[in-house]
This record gives structure tokens, sequence and C-alpha cells, in this order.
């Protein structure tokens, strides 16, 4: 059946945890979400989880190869929720 609002908050709640966490180590961070209703994607100023940089593309080769160039990361981290992960 369809996907229920709600039902892939874990993977919602632990990417903002992520970022908090990597904040806390001092990082930049980068987030390419597609999802502008996640909380990982909340542009709160004040916000603990709130990511440096956001891009709301899909999560494509194409899309990917672009914020990698322009951002230029010292490392990645990958993690599948929502949709994707359900499919």
């Amino acid at each position: 059946g369809g996907t229920s609002i709600g039902q892939a908050g874990e993977f919602d709640y632990s990417g903002g945890q992520a970022i908090k966490a990597l904040k806390e180590e001092g990082l930049e961070v980068v987030l390419m979400n597609p999802n502008i209703a996640s909380v990982q994607t909340n542009m709160d100023a004040k916000s603990d989880t709130k990511a440096d940089h956001t891009y709301f593309l899909p999560v494509t080769p194409d899309f990917v190869e672009e914020v990698i160039k322009k951002e230029k990361p010292d490392s990645i981290v990958i993690s599948m929720g929502g949709q994707t992960a359900l499919n």
C-alpha cells in the first residue's frame, strides 16, 4: 500500500541526530535530501539539526556529482530511508 505520514520517522530522526553530532564535532554539514517535508531539512537558524547547506534535489548520480563538485566535501555519509528504503 501507500506510504502514510510518519512511516519513515525513525529515518528522519536518525538523520537529524547525525547532523547534530557532526555539527557538535565542528564539521560543516551539506545535506542532499529531495524531501522538503523532512525534519532534516529544517531551515530554522536556531535548530541544532540544521545543515549548513541544503540541496533539495533528486538523489541521482548526476545531481550528486554536481553537489560534490560544488561543495568539495572531505567525506560523505550516506543514509537511505523514507519511500526509497520502503520500495
